[in-house]
């Protein structure tokens, strides 16, 4: 047993917040363990609560505070809208539950620290999932990453068309927040890959849908330059203004290049073209999962620290700031 933490009892009881693809995934992988107890869920939508409780067979419980002042659970899993995820996790920390969440962490950058300190003063687990990681690109980048020498430049465009956007909360400015901190992904990849960042430049463009507070489309676009001088420019746009969906990363350095588009990868270098395996993304959260489970249980290693998702964060708040003063922005050290 980890002795960093509180000791837990087998099988480690769970509660659920949210009943989205994620919650979904994560219900899953809980069942699934041999380490974990699903029991609960609370979910924003009524209907769809009682449908995700009776699709996996456990309670359901009217609300995210009810769920954590449930004595019996353990472990919290945030997988709500991300304006409620720094409010949750406090509460549950507060409450002596572990806690796993969707990144971002908060998408208000400030609270993070406070979190994560918190965390620590009450020798809790807090989790925040960045599978983007553990994915086949970001595998595969790391595997091959040598063989183009010192890399210089980075591109990466992740759009997706959505001809129907609705009223989903991924698309209301105030539960999503601003896309580059609600994606945080898309910079973490990179801080992964590279390291501290000098500065950010960022603008973007919404558009707003008819229904109030609410957006039909967004286009975010950053500028960033790395200690290392390596140079990243960051396209992240969604909704029914793009016709074409498109996820390609490129990496330039002074001896070759990868390009991925979506799961398929090249290294080109002196001319030729080697295609480059890439993993699955099926079966992420289930694998983040286990990882988790395994470094409660059996103390083994997880595949980030905190302190780098929070770094993230900080670079994404950065851009939120460029984006408002129309500046280009220092990261704090």
């Amino acid at each position: 047993m980890n002795q960093d933490y509180n000791l837990l009892k087998m099988p480690i009881n769970v509660g659920l917040v949210g009943t989205g693809y994620a919650a979904a995934r994560r219900a899953e992988a809980f069942n699934q363990s041999s380490h974990t107890q699903l029991i609960a869920v609370a979910g924003n939508t009524a209907h769809k609560t009682v449908d995700f409780a009776q699709i996996h067979q456990i309670n359901l419980i009217s609300s995210w505070e009810d769920l954590i002042k449930n004595q019996d659970i353990d472990l919290i899993c945030i997988c709500n809208v991300n304006y409620l995820h720094g409010i949750i996790i406090r509460e549950a920390l507060l409450a002596d539950k572990h806690v796993i969440v969707e990144y971002p962490l908060t998408i208000n950058a400030h609270e993070a620290p406070e979190l994560i300190n918190l965390a620590r003063a009450k020798r809790k687990l807090l989790h925040i999932e960045h599978i983007e990681l553990l994915g086949g690109v970001h595998q595969a980048i790391k595997t091959h990453l040598s063989a183009i020498g010192t890399p210089f430049l980075a591109r990466y465009n992740t759009i997706l068309a959505k001809p129907e956007v609705g009223t989903h909360w991924t698309y209301n400015y105030h539960d999503y927040g601003f896309p580059f901190i609600a994606a945080l992904s898309r910079i973490n990849r990179f801080t992964d890959l590279f390291g501290a960042v000098d500065w950010v430049s960022c603008n973007a463009r919404f558009w707003d849908a008819p229904d109030a507070g609410y957006f039909s489309s967004c286009l975010c676009q950053a500028q960033l330059m790395f200690r290392n001088q390596v140079a990243l420019s960051l396209t992240y746009g969604k909704g029914d203004k793009f016709a074409k969906s498109d996820r390609t990363l490129e990496i330039y350095g002074e001896s070759g290049i990868l390009l991925f588009e979506g799961e398929k990868g090249k290294l080109i270098k002196e001319g030729e073209t080697t295609e480059i395996e890439v993993g699955s993304r099926r079966g992420l959260f289930a694998q983040d999962t286990e990882i988790v489970l395994s470094h409660l249980v059996e103390n083994k290693p997880l595949y980030i620290d905190n302190k780098d998702s929070i770094y993230s964060l900080k670079v994404a708040k950065t851009a939120l700031e460029s984006y408002k003063t129309r500046e280009t922005k220092v990261v704090e050290p």
